[in-house]
């Protein structure tokens, strides 16, 4: 299954006011980084987001939220979002400013 192209639609639209946010394709969907370091992507239909140790952990107690594992390794401090959990804009957006105010606090890669 390729990934939703209407879920990178939104995040478009949702990060559009967000300075140094790049869109890169990476494990057979769409990610969205900031400062070189992955913030968010899609992976099929679910929202993939990087929250960081302290607040993955409070994330993947809310509704349609787990982590994040499609090889068999969960990755700490990553959650996946069921399209369940972000069926407006609100939702997703409260998603992405998470992951993207994580992600600022984080030293660029060159």
């Amino acid at each position: 299954m390729a990934y939703s192209l209407e879920l990178a639609d939104r995040i478009r639209v949702a990060l559009r006011r967000r300075r140094h946010v790049v869109e890169m394709k990476m494990f057979g969907g769409i990610g969205f980084l900031l400062g070189g370091n992955l913030c968010c992507a899609v992976w099929k239909d679910s929202l993939i987001l990087r929250l960081g140790p302290d607040q993955y952990e409070d994330a993947l107690a809310e509704d349609h939220v787990h982590l994040f594992d499609i090889t068999g390794r969960p990755m700490m401090g990553w959650v996946m979002v069921d399209p369940e959990g972000i069926v407006d804009h609100e939702s997703l957006s409260g998603w992405l400013i998470r992951a993207y105010h994580f992600c600022r606090s984080l030293p660029p890669k060159v």
